[in-house]
């Protein structure tokens, strides 16, 4: 289709384009119709299309007093235009409005965000923080994927020779790229997908196997989209009492979840008929011997190089926090002489002179509810004692015990102590709801994802993303055929655009937070849970213990004619945080 070459400005201003495609007594007579974007600087532009076009799609365009009815007497007039008129009108606005979008993106792309960032869901000033509290896996010790691969490899060898699985299973290998923590699985219909804060699917992202499932299927299945709250896993992702999904919220689910979807898909490709329940249970298992057996720990134990990224710069962080005084403690899941290696290998042999407490096999979330496991002191050689414990002492080691005990014996109580660990549920839910401790989530996937979203082609498709989805918005009160016509070819573009950003992240499940314009249910768990959250403790180094994090102010939906869209220090030209050159960029 050739478009007509009007700019929006004249086509919104100039009297003879007013008349000849809309109606001039509606609007032109009563109305002092304002320029679109006009000559403004490329700064102004900027400023312009966060009110524009942010997250809340809030026009400026559309709080103009001239604009209140214009829905209404658009609707009214447009019965006295030509179809082909209306459709050139259209166009026009399409093409000035994509030309102007176009023009933003160098600005924006300037404008970058910083992958080694702290992100603060709640206003937090470390002046506060006199105590830091540490899980190990995944917050202190970085791995490889090469864990990843061992994980999946030996559980899938569990199933053939424990649980009498197929052989022909040794054909499946780990693939990396191949899911996102935070899905949810279905686990009696043996589906793997990605769901938002308010329990929708995301449509597209459901796979049986490793086979994606059509959406008609999906929404026949679940009637629809929504999923129930009961059928939602319980409070700590888990599929119990009833509840029908489990989430997986760990990075070490990842392997899992391969697995999962590789033993449902050679039961398929082979007409075999199984129950998905057991099939999810043996798996678990499987899983779950690797870590409870010590497979993972001797293997890692054995090749400590291949399996722990040293660049995370942890001793760099722990050293600062020791130098200006901070009390530092670690609880983990792990067993000590497993943390020990490890941390030999990341920090030095003296790592335990910079903890004034070290807790193993803590049993996490169960050590921040249940009041009744003591602690026990262990030795170096892993020998246990048998005294009770009046005081947790610093150079000591011990195992299990409970929170309210840890509370009692230290002290340290509520905003003073920041906690930080990788698993939302098990290591922040708790603390946060509970106690009051002040909480830092860890998300390696921040970095990568950030990275994308600072490249030219993802600003581009999401700087015209919001634009096109403006213009259907505003513009779907023509009702006329004509109208409605080059509105639906807007919808059509705008779905493969949706479906465009969703791969530039993951090809099956897209980005780990967002499921097309909403939080994926993740996000909405880290945000209720997290204080603040980042890639790495690296990113600590960035900032002095003076520092106070805010959350931006992003408004309600009813906010947004009163209070500038959501302002980033990037668009104010102000600078936040230089790049910084990392040994993990």
């Amino acid at each position: 289709m050739t478009m007509t070459p009007l700019s929006l400005s004249s086509l919104l201003k100039n009297k003879d384009s007013l008349q000849k495609f809309i109606c001039y007594n509606a609007f032109h007579a009563q109305h002092d119709i304002p320029r679109y974007f006009g000559n403004r600087t490329p700064w102004k532009k900027a400023r312009l299309w966060e009110r524009n076009f942010s997250a809340v799609s809030r026009s400026r365009l559309a709080e103009q007093p001239w604009a209140k009815n214009y829905a209404k007497e658009a609707t009214m007039c447009t019965t006295s235009v030509s179809g082909q008129d209306m459709t050139n009108w259209l166009w026009s606005i399409y093409n000035e409005t994509k030309k102007q979008t176009e023009a933003l993106v160098p600005v924006i792309s300037k404008n970058s965000a910083n992958p080694n960032s702290i992100f603060a869901n709640n206003e937090m000033s470390l002046e506060d923080i006199e105590i830091y509290g540490f899980d190990y896996d995944y917050t202190l010790a970085f791995y490889s994927r090469h864990l990843h691969t061992l994980i999946f490899n030996i559980a899938r060898d569990i199933l053939i020779q424990e649980h009498r699985y197929p052989e022909g299973l040794r054909e499946y290998e780990y693939i990396p790229n191949f899911v996102v923590r935070g899905l949810h699985y279905d686990v009696q219909k043996a589906l793997l997908m990605k769901i938002d804060a308010f329990h929708y699917i995301q449509l597209g992202t459901v796979y049986r196997g490793l086979q994606p499932v059509p959406d008609k299927e999906v929404i026949a299945m679940y009637d629809g989209c929504h999923v129930p709250l009961e059928n939602m896993s319980d409070f700590y992702g888990k599929s119990s009492h009833g509840h029908t999904m489990k989430q997986f919220m760990d990075i070490f689910s990842l392997p899992e979840m391969n697995l999962l979807c590789s033993v449902n898909d050679y039961f398929l490709k082979h007409n075999i008929d199984y129950e998905p329940v057991h099939l999810y249970k043996d798996v678990k298992a499987a899983i779950g011997d690797v870590h409870v057996k010590g497979i993972m720990y001797r293997a890692v134990e054995a090749d400590i190089e291949n399996y722990i990224s040293y660049g995370e710069q942890t001793h760099a962080v722990l050293k600062k926090l020791y130098e200006d005084g901070k009390k530092m403690f670690l609880i983990t899941n792990s067993p000590f002489d497993f943390v020990d290696r490890g941390m030999n290998y990341i920090v030095g042999k003296d790592w335990r002179d910079l903890f004034d407490i070290v807790i193993a096999q803590a049993d996490k979330p169960g050590f921040f509810n249940d009041r009744r496991k003591p602690f026990r002191r262990v030795t170096d050689k892993g020998v246990l004692h048998w005294d009770r414990i009046h005081k947790l002492e610093k150079g000591n080691i011990y195992k299990q015990g409970n929170l309210y005990e840890f509370l009692r014996l230290t002290g340290w109580r509520g905003s003073k102590v920041l906690y930080f660990g990788d698993h939302i549920y098990s290591d922040l839910a708790d603390l946060t709801l509970k106690h009051g401790w002040r909480t830092g989530a860890i998300i390696p996937e921040l970095r990568k994802e950030i990275k994308i979203m600072n490249t030219e082609e993802c600003v581009h498709l999401m700087t015209w993303l919001q634009g096109l989805t403006w213009l259907i918005e505003h513009m779907q009160v023509h009702r006329d055929p004509a109208s409605q016509a080059v509105v639906q070819e807007w919808i059509k573009e705008r779905e493969t655009m949706r479906s465009q950003t969703k791969d530039i992240f993951n090809g099956q499940f897209g980005s780990l937070f967002r499921t097309y314009h909403n939080p994926t249910y993740f996000s909405r768990r880290l945000s209720r849970f997290a204080d603040i959250y980042m890639a790495s403790l690296s990113c600590l180094l960035n900032y002095d213990f003076h520092h106070t994090f805010f959350p931006r102010r992003t408004p309600l939906q009813h906010e947004s004619p009163f209070w500038p869209e959501q302002t980033s220090a990037g668009a104010l030209k102000m600078p936040f945080i230089p790049h910084r050159t990392t040994t993990e960029e």
